[in-house]
């Protein structure tokens, strides 16, 4: 496994790669990998000859308070876990090499990034999209990989790639969760015992959720009353939901009245000043 920390060494091994005739996976992601990273890069893995990790806490997509200094890092622990899944290379660029002086280009999605964590988070997902589309013309990649916890994310990626015809296939891995249910994130570290136990109420409280919808409930006010209220019941610690809503899960356009189509039901929630978020197919 090779580690390139420089955004022009990297292109040149990609572009010298794919000249070879090889196929590029790449996964994103900012460290402190966990197994929901593991999962999209045993998934690149089966899909291409090649699998390119990058690990990278993107500083523009922080919010003024939001947590870049104290987000969990652990470079060593995080290249073991690459070279134990058979990655071929970590891409480790510093901020000052993605963005040098005089930085001053940005890409962004417009509508779908205006909703859902883009409400609370203004400017997220234009730091997300900028550094993942730097990312796909250093790596250079034919497929790339992201995890569903982050939905809204993802599709926002998707709509990036359609809208900018980039030549590469984004592939969306289904959530990894504890064994009671918690959506893994890097995140969760942040959790005291008691939040940690808490936690997974809300999984539950989707699952509550669609079995209702199963049962014949299609009513979008309804269910999501239902999370709302089983959460209230379960949950104890200091909690704050953000929000519950659900949302077409083809194109992100938000679901109001009866359910006629594919829906994905989404959570936001701050455990003390811990922010997560889930999401459960209908």
């Amino acid at each position: 496994m090779e580690q390139i920390n420089r955004s022009q060494k990297m292109q040149d091994f990609a572009r010298k790669s794919r000249h070879g005739g090889k196929s590029i996976a790449l996964v994103p992601t900012m460290g402190f990998l966990h197994e929901g990273h593991l999962e999209l890069m045993r998934r690149a893995r089966k899909n291409a000859d090649l699998v390119v990790v990058s690990i990278f806490v993107n500083p523009i997509q922080f919010g003024p308070g939001e947590d870049l200094d104290r987000y969990p890092r652990d470079l060593e622990g995080d290249l073991d876990k690459c070279k134990k899944v058979g990655v071929d290379v970590v891409f480790t660029p510093t901020p000052e090499d993605l963005y040098p002086e005089h930085f001053q280009t940005s890409v962004a999605v417009s509508e779908i990034t205006k909703v859902l964590c883009g409400a609370s988070r203004p400017g997220h997902f234009q730091g997300v999209t900028t550094v993942v589309a730097k990312l796909f013309n250093i790596t250079l990649p034919d497929f790339a990989f992201f995890g569903e916890k982050d939905f809204q994310q993802l599709a926002v990626i998707r709509r990036m790639v359609i809208d900018l015809n980039f030549p590469l296939k984004i592939i969306g891995v289904p959530i990894v969760r504890e064994k009671d249910g918690l959506a893994m994130s890097s995140r969760n570290a942040y959790l005291s015992d008691k939040e940690r136990a808490a936690a997974p109420e809300l999984y539950k409280a989707l699952t509550c959720a669609r079995e209702l919808f199963a049962q014949g409930c299609k009513d979008c006010e309804k269910l999501c009353r239902a999370v709302s209220e089983q959460l209230d019941k379960n949950i104890e610690t200091d909690f704050k939901i953000e929000y519950i809503e659900i949302y077409d899960s083809s194109n992100l356009t938000v679901l109001e009245g009866t359910i006629t189509t594919a829906a994905t039901i989404l959570i936001a929630a701050h455990f003390g000043k811990t922010r997560l978020i889930d999401n459960l197919q209908l």
